[in-house]
């Protein structure tokens, strides 16, 4: 078994892990980066063939690869935690425990994905599942795209689409009109909001719609959209579905820190409940890479110790965290969307477990027990945060290992702490 030992380790190399990196590494700190993904960047800075970087992005990585104080981990995910602080974690190969004195978890968010009659159609996808695909080089030349869901990413998956030669058939946003016009004329607080708001808007783009139902035998062939009371089929090749993101808050149930409205809870400091545990970004909640890059900063710093500095991005912190509030107001998911879960809609397809053979189910580990909801590859990932969503059940505690994991790695992680069991 690798074991390495750091300062402070940091979870999540998306724009909150490297900002606080960078921060924490300024103050002569060792730092550790674990990232599941081969390059830095998180989902919103993914790196392939098919992307250009920003800039920004560009010297976030040059300046954390030329810092000598910081290591980065990648292809690496979290199994456990093998004591109070360390994390064990999976390489292509081999097993690393990295013990840390201050741990930073910078983990993102995932796509929310509410289960419809012909959802797990081949060319049904999720939408930041589609544009990951396109940044890798997918070409979508000629193919028919519906979008659909909820939020500002609607519209970047749209703009990555047209670049991949797809052709827009419709953008289905499930936000009302009102709503949506009251968050634009607030747009005018983040001009640079604005500016990247003028560059997407697309044309076939209506509101007030929602996907109930997607088409086909061996292959996606249309969707049925249901907007102002009417039902329309779209004939299409590729549907990308986005409701907005669930924060990844499982390592941090793993280590007992505070969950509110099921993201991260912290305070002034980015402080977790527990002590020297530190949060920022997504998994605190929503409001895009520049609130992830200045809770990183604050983030960093704190957990080095230097206090003066993290507490001149405050008022920063603050300008953004008004604009998630105003996001999330006005992108709130109808409950409408929860009756295209339709009885013979799967909940989990790894298990072909359907919405009706829960019915009876009052819990995640009931519905779990009796029909063997999220065993299979995702663990429940995506299966549970439905099921949240839709019946209001409780958060589950996350079990360990946290990811499927080789027995190997199992093994050394029982010799390494003998009073315990996997």
């Amino acid at each position: 078994m690798n074991i390495q030992q750091c300062d402070i380790a940091i979870l999540g190399a998306g724009p909150a892990g490297l900002a606080a990196a960078l921060a924490a590494a300024w103050c002569g700190r060792r730092v550790i980066v674990i990232d599941d993904n081969p390059h830095p960047g998180g989902q919103i800075w993914r790196d392939g063939p098919g992307v250009a970087l920003p800039p920004l992005a560009q010297r976030y990585r040059r300046a954390v690869a030329a810092d000598g104080n910081i290591t980065l981990l990648n292809g690496a995910k979290l199994i456990a935690r093998p004591d109070a602080k360390s994390l064990l974690l999976e390489t292509a190969t081999e097993g690393v425990i990295v013990r840390w004195d201050k741990l930073i978890l910078c983990c993102g968010a995932r796509e929310l994905s509410l289960p419809f009659p012909g959802w797990t159609l081949p060319g049904v996808t999720g939408a930041g599942g589609l544009q990951a695909q396109i940044k890798q080089g997918l070409r979508l030349d000629g193919q028919r795209v519906v979008i659909a869901g909820s939020g500002p990413l609607l519209l970047a998956v749209a703009a990555s689409v047209r670049k991949a030669g797809g052709e827009i058939v419709q953008i289905a946003e499930q936000t009302p009109l009102t709503a949506l016009a009251r968050f634009t004329a607030g747009l005018w607080r983040w001009p640079s909001k604005v500016r990247q708001l003028a560059g997407l808007i697309p044309q076939n783009y209506h509101t007030g719609a929602q996907v109930i139902a997607a088409a086909g035998e061996k292959t996606l062939t249309g969707v049925t959209l249901r907007s102002q009371g009417k039902r329309v089929l779209l004939p299409c090749d590729r549907l990308a579905i986005g409701y907005g993101l669930i924060a990844n808050i499982e390592p941090a149930m793993l280590f007992k820190c505070d969950i509110q409205r099921e993201a991260i809870s912290v305070n002034a400091w980015q402080q977790t409940s527990v002590d020297d545990i530190y949060a920022a970004g997504e998994c605190t909640g929503f409001g895009g890479s520049e609130l992830a890059i200045v809770e990183g900063r604050i983030a960093g710093y704190a957990a080095a110790g230097d206090g003066q500095r993290a507490r001149k991005f405050f008022p920063r912190r603050k300008r953004w965290q008004r604009f998630s509030q105003a996001l999330n107001n006005a992108f709130t998911l109808s409950d409408e969307l929860k009756s295209a879960a339709t009885e013979d809609a799967l909940l989990c397809r790894c298990e072909d477990v359907r919405c009706g053979d829960i019915a009876g189910s009052d819990s995640w580990r009931q519905a779990k027990m009796h029909r063997r909801c999220g065993m299979g590859a995702c663990q429940g990932r995506t299966c549970a945060a439905s099921a949240r969503w839709l019946y209001g059940w409780p958060l589950p505690q996350p079990r360990e290992p946290l990811s499927p994991a080789r027995a190997e790695t199992l093994i050394a992680l029982q010799a390494y702490r003998p009073e315990k069991t996997v």
